[in-house]
């Protein structure tokens, strides 16, 4: 298909993938270091033939509604939570993500952040910049071995075998679920429970207040798939009441979390600001692999990553 389309990118993106994009469609990209807002979206729909969105950006039934010409969402990242796939679906739009890509940078992350809050880093830097540190003191910022310790590891697909992989390094014994069902022992048994499951219905709210008890009081949470995975209001509790020993999170619920919210006051928590896939490669492969969803999409071809049914 050799015209070109009406395409809009909802942020800039590292690297010089866009200009492929651009060379061959009227782009328009958002400038702001903010998502556009929900205004701007439904202004820009009606013209719209070609989308790429980012996790922030709302996709939902009604934009895709107001958006009759739309042909093309392209998802810059693994999960399409944020796009109404079934809308899509409906109207025989391919709606395309970035799986794969970001596998072994999130399982980097999470071992960061399984080691960051065992070994209380975060809270060791702010001891030292405190002026705190005085002397070598034999009790001293204790914290946990990751070594031989037993770790539940919550969603076992790509990025939680990844994480599987590293920890055997560790001599861990490794737990794995992939069903709520499969839940009740990992939790009851873990030194740790890493989260690396998709945000579903059957999800969402999965490590709630029930989840939290069952839990070790010497255990540690760890998230870098979804923040509404877990139920914050609940985390805040059992932190405050000692009900665990830790949590490490790259996701939140909400997200960002507002200055003042009450999990900030929590203690024993690690937080970092979403950047399980946040290097260089790996955010330049995840804007190369969107372009490419979206120049196939917009020319009627199966898209290389393609979440919903292609057309027989």
């Amino acid at each position: 298909m050799g015209a070109q389309a009406r395409v809009f990118v909802t942020r800039h993106l590292p690297g010089n993938a866009l200009d492929r994009l651009t060379a061959q469609h009227d782009v328009e990209v958002w400038p702001e270091r903010l998502p556009p807002p929900r205004a701007e979206l439904l202004a820009r729909a009606p013209e719209l033939e070609g989308l790429l969105s980012l996790l922030t950006d709302p996709v939902d039934a009604e934009l895709i509604e107001a958006a009759p010409r739309l042909r093309a969402i392209s998802n810059y990242a693994v999960g399409v939570d944020n796009v109404d796939v079934e809308a899509a679906t409906a109207r025989g739009i391919p709606v395309g993500n970035t799986p794969d890509v970001l596998t072994e940078s999130t399982a980097d992350l999470a071992l960061a952040l399984l080691l960051g809050i065992a070994r209380r880093l975060a809270e060791g830097e702010a001891f030292v910049r405190a002026g705190e540190w005085r002397t070598w003191e034999p009790g001293l910022m204790l914290g946990r071995d990751l070594h031989g310790a037993t770790v539940g590891i919550v969603g076992y697909g790509r990025i939680g075998q990844a994480v599987g992989r590293r920890l055997e390094g560790f001599g861990c014994e490794l737990l794995t679920a992939n069903r709520p069902a499969e839940l009740d022992d990992l939790l009851d048994r873990s030194d740790f429970v890493t989260l690396h499951c998709p945000l579903t219905p059957a999800t969402r709210g999965l490590i709630d207040q029930a989840a939290l008890r069952r839990m070790k009081p010497t255990a540690y949470l760890v998230n870098t798939a979804r923040g509404p995975i877990v139920d914050t209001d609940a985390l805040v509790r059992a932190l405050h009441a000692g009900e665990l020993a830790g949590a490490a999170l790259d996701v939140t619920d909400p997200e960002p979390l507002p200055a003042g919210h009450p999990l900030l006051d929590a203690p024993n928590l690690l937080v970092v600001p979403h950047v399980g896939s946040a290097t260089v490669a790996t955010r330049e492969r995840m804007a190369n692999m969107a372009v490419d969803n979206l120049l196939a999409g917009l020319a009627g071809e199966p898209m290389p990553n393609q979440v919903t049914p292609q057309a027989p």
